[in-house]
């Protein structure tokens, strides 16, 4: 498997994590105020999630671009 492969496999692995992390947000905004206390938690969590994805998406393109 060719190091774009992986890079692309690892894009799609992150992009279902962050709809995850995204509905697990939601559905917490959801269930306030009585979750409120799980807020920071899950927010960090789907930030990380996101900023992760954001730097893979990015060596992505910068691999594509350099093909």
């Amino acid at each position: 498997m060719s190091k774009l492969d992986e890079i692309g496999k690892k894009v799609r692995k992150l992009q279902m994590r962050a709809a995850v992390a995204k509905m697990k947000l939601r559905d917490l905004a959801e269930d306030l105020p009585g979750k409120w206390t799980e807020i920071e938690d899950v927010a960090k969590e789907t930030s990380a999630v996101f900023a992760e994805l954001d730097g893979a998406k990015r060596e992505l393109a910068a691999m594509k671009k350099l093909r």
